[in-house]
């Protein structure tokens, strides 16, 4: 099966995504292909709220039946929500990567467009993994 790679959010190159919710702050979670890559999800450990947090700063732990893998946020700033159901249900981030299996909300720290300028869109990103 092809993985998604949604049009109306930004890539890391660690395979995070970001969506820009439009009122200075975003939702985090992995990618369609990261969560391909690794396998059934059974935990994920998220970051404490409040927490600050620099872009490319590690806030958690995804664990799948193959490996644990990093969880990594792109961008600064303030973890305002952490998705709850994925204590009960981690395999919300296979099975919705980028609506229920969402991992954190972040108020962001600087201007959208600055947070944004080191990420790459849809295309950008479908040619990065295309490496």
């Amino acid at each position: 099966m092809a993985s998604v790679i949604r049009e109306n959010v930004w890539y890391s190159e660690e395979h995070e995504w970001v969506l820009d919710l439009g009122d200075g702050t975003v939702k985090i979670g992995i990618s369609d292909i990261a969560q391909h890559r690794l396998g059934d999800i059974v935990f994920v450990e998220l970051p404490d709220l409040g927490q600050e947090v620099e872009a490319e700063d590690g806030i958690g732990t995804i664990e799948s039946v193959k490996t644990v893998a990093d969880l990594f946020t792109p961008v600064g700033g303030t973890v305002l929500e952490i998705n709850g159901k994925l204590e009960s249900a981690p395999e919300l981030v296979n099975e919705e990567p980028y609506d229920g299996g969402w991992m954190v909300r972040i108020r962001l720290k600087e201007d959208p467009n600055a947070a944004f300028a080191k990420l790459l869109d849809a295309k950008g990103y479908a040619e990065f993994i295309e490496k």
